[in-house]
């Protein structure tokens, strides 16, 4: 707000939607899972001192080769039959290990306590069947669900559901905020809001119009305050808000642009707690992003102010469009920032059309050579030249 990059009236129409930030495990198998639960059991229970009898390391790791070869065979008949011994393996592990741990003595509280720990999720790993509720899809992180957003590409994706607020109008972050249990999208929204208002509360306006999408009817009454704008309303809507609701679906880019740059796309962080910490981090990457690109877009349209003025002195002096002193101009030519590639003023057609003439653009991207793409000052002092 400093910097005018974004006025407070702004802040009051926010678009709010949701994703699936996927954490960072393999793709959930059970002949894999079986396999990692009893080699990890096997290994903490030889660290605190508990012998086995026997710990099934060869036929086990037989066993996970043969279910993934008929798995991908199709061969199901013979890929069950394989699992089925599997987990047999895993149900005989536990119990010797459980007839052993009460008789043991460990010398070390906390390896007592992982080992309960890795007890009980194994179990939960052995009895859990392809249809159950609240499966385990990780060993190492428990708090995975299982998240289908409808895509064709991916059915199923494995984390946290995670939702995500920007302003209408330019598109900055207002809101990044993991909900574990996967919830319904519209019982959402308060706590979201919620936190909207607490990152916005310096800044003089919270949101009064948000627009969602279908999957947030119904809950107009648990958010008295905010005016909640969907499809599903469209006939009672009024022009502006028709018009608004048109925007809609451009936090769609927002989120994909925080997933392929800014690493939401997987989540290496432990817990719920690093699920929460993880995606208020992209966020404030991608709004340090957004506010270079505001910064070098006010700065560039000084230097196209600049040049506007001196054509129409040029116009109304009768002189031609393009004046051939540099000096007129200014004796240093504008430096870009160095977070800037050069070709990013291709981008811009107000560059286009005021800065450059169609024979300088076509001559600057033919023969500029690849080095002075990276190295913006150096390229723009060039590009003057040729415009003066």
């Amino acid at each position: 707000m400093q910097a005018k990059a974004v006025k407070p009236a702004e802040f009051e129409r926010a678009i709010v939607d949701t994703t699936a930030q996927e954490k960072a495990i393999a793709h959930p198998v059970d002949s894999r899972l079986l396999e990692i639960a009893r080699s990890k059991i096997v290994q903490t229970a030889k660290r605190s001192g508990i012998s086995l009898k026997q710990s099934y390391a060869k036929e086990g790791k037989e066993l996970r080769r043969k279910a993934g070869g008929y798995a991908h065979a199709k061969q199901f008949r013979r890929m069950r039959k394989t699992v089925k011994r599997q987990r047999t393996i895993l149900g005989i592990v536990l119990r010797e290990i459980q007839r052993k741990l009460a008789t043991a003595e460990l010398e070390c509280s906390a390896s007592l306590q992982h080992l309960n720990t890795l007890l009980e999720r194994a179990q939960r790993i052995h009895q859990q069947q392809p249809k159950d509720k609240n499966k385990l899809y990780a060993l190492h992180a428990p708090e995975v669900e299982c998240i289908g957003k409808g895509k064709a590409r991916k059915p199923y994706e494995f984390g946290v559901k995670t939702s995500i607020a920007i302003t209408h109008k330019n598109g900055l972050m207002v809101g990044a905020k993991t909900f574990p249990g996967n919830p319904y999208d519209g019982h959402i929204l308060h706590k979201q809001l919620t936190q909207t208002q607490i990152l916005l509360e310096n800044a003089g306006s919270t949101p009064k119009q948000v627009i969602v999408d279908l999957g947030f009817r119904g809950v107009d009454a648990d958010n008295p305050d905010v005016n909640i704008i969907h499809r599903g309303k469209y006939k009672s809507l009024t022009k502006p808000q028709r018009r608004w609701l048109k925007r809609r679906q451009a936090v769609e880019p927002t989120i994909g642009h925080l997933k392929s740059d800014h690493r939401m796309d997987r989540c290496w962080l432990q817990g719920k707690l690093g699920d929460a910490l993880h995606a208020v981090l992209c966020a404030a990457g991608y709004n340090l992003r957004w506010l270079m690109r505001a910064v070098l877009h006010l700065r560039l349209k000084g230097v196209l102010l600049r040049f506007v003025m001196l054509r129409l002195a040029n116009f109304f002096q009768g002189k031609r469009p393009y004046i051939r002193e540099a000096s007129l101009y200014t004796k240093t030519p504008p430096r870009l920032s160095e977070f800037c590639r050069i070709d990013y003023l291709g981008r811009y057609p107000y560059l286009r059309k005021e800065i450059l003439s169609p024979q300088n653009y076509r001559f600057y991207f033919k023969h500029m050579p690849k080095p002075f793409l990276y190295k913006p000052a150096l390229a723009y002092n060039q590009l003057f030249q040729q415009t003066v």
